[in-house]
C-alpha cells in the first residue's frame, strides 16, 4: 500500500493547525493540516512496516500512524498535543473520538520540561539571527511567545488552549516587526518564568496515564485485525483467541 493511500482511506483524525488554529491568521497565512491514520493491523505482519509518519498526499500536510502519535503524546510533544487540541477538526472517525476523548490522558506535568526544551531550541536560532542579522525572524519570534503561553496557562490550569484570545494583536503586533527585541525577549523571560512557578503547584498529574493510551491501542489494533479477515471465520477464530490470551 502506497503510503498516502494510507491517509487517504484510514485516516481516523484530521484538522488545521499552525495560525488558522491559534487564531493568528492573516490573509497571507497557509492552511496546516495534521492528521491520524490507523494502518490496518495485517500491514505490521511483513517484513516492511507501515510509515511512522506520511507527508501529503495535499500541499501542507502531515500525518502520523496512530501508534507513533501516541508515542509522541505520551512524551508531551508539544506540536502533536496541540494536534488534538485544534479548534479547526476537519474529519474525525469513531476511533479518532475516542482519541479525543483520551486528551487528558496524555497530559501531565513533563509537558513543562518538553515544551521548556523547544522553547529554548527556538530561542537559540533566535538569538543566532539577532546577532548575524541585526533582528530576529519576527513571525518565528510570535509563535515562540504564544507557545511560552500555552505552556504556562497549560500548568497553571491543566487544560490546553491553543486559541491565543484577546493576545491576538499583541503578537501579530510582533509578527509585523513592532515591537523592540529587547521588549521581546524581556516578555519571553516573564513567560518562561511564570511557566516555572506554576509547574510545581500545576493541577497536572506528575506522569501522563500510559495504562489507559495502551489499552485504547490494543484495542484498535485487535478492531483492525478482525475487520480484516472478517470473511475468514477460521482466520478470525484464531485471532480472537490470540487477542484474548488464549493462543
Amino acid at each position: 500500500m502506497h503510503p498516502q493511500d494510507l491517509v487517504r482511506d484510514h485516516t481516523v483524525y484530521s484538522c488545521v493547525m499552525g495560525s488558522r488554529a491559534f487564531g493568528l491568521a492573516t490573509d497571507d497565512s497557509d492552511t496546516d493540516r495534521r492528521g491520524v491514520f490507523l494502518a490496518p493491523t495485517p500491514l505490521f505482519w511483513r517484513f516492511e512496516k507501515p510509515p511512522t509518519h506520511v507527508d501529503g498526499p495535499a500541499d501542507e500536510q502531515f500525518s502520523w500512524e496512530l501508534e507513533r502519535f501516541c508515542e509522541l503524546a505520551l512524551r508531551a510533544n508539544p506540536n502533536v498535543l496541540e494536534c488534538l487540541h485544534s479548534p479547526l477538526v476537519e474529519h474525525v472517525t469513531e476511533t479518532g473520538r475516542e482519541l479525543l476523548a483520551l486528551r487528558d490522558a496524555f497530559l501531565s506535568r513533563q509537558a513543562h520540561d518538553t515544551f521548556a526544551r523547544y522553547a529554548l531550541g527556538q530561542r537559540k536560532k533566535l538569538d543566532a539571527d539577532v546577532r548575524t542579522h541585526g533582528a530576529p525572524r519576527w513571525k518565528h519570534a510570535m509563535h515562540l511567545l504564544r507557545l511560552l503561553m500555552s505552556c504556562r496557562d497549560l500548568l497553571r490550569t491543566g487544560e490546553l488552549t491553543i486559541d491565543v484570545g484577546d493576545q491576538r494583536e499583541p503578537l501579530l503586533a510582533v509578527k509585523r516587526g513592532e515591537v523592540s527585541w529587547p521588549e521581546v525577549e524581556s516578555w519571553m523571560n516573564r513567560l518562561a518564568a511564570e511557566a516555572a512557578e506554576a509547574a510545581p503547584h500545576s493541577p497536572l498529574p506528575a506522569e501522563p496515564d500510559r495504562e489507559r493510551i495502551e489499552d485504547f491501542l490494543f484495542r484498535t489494533r485487535r478492531a483492525s485485525a478482525l475487520e480484516a479477515y472478517a470473511d475468514d471465520e477460521v482466520v478470525q477464530g484464531v485471532v480472537r483467541r490470540v487477542a484474548a490470551g488464549q493462543g
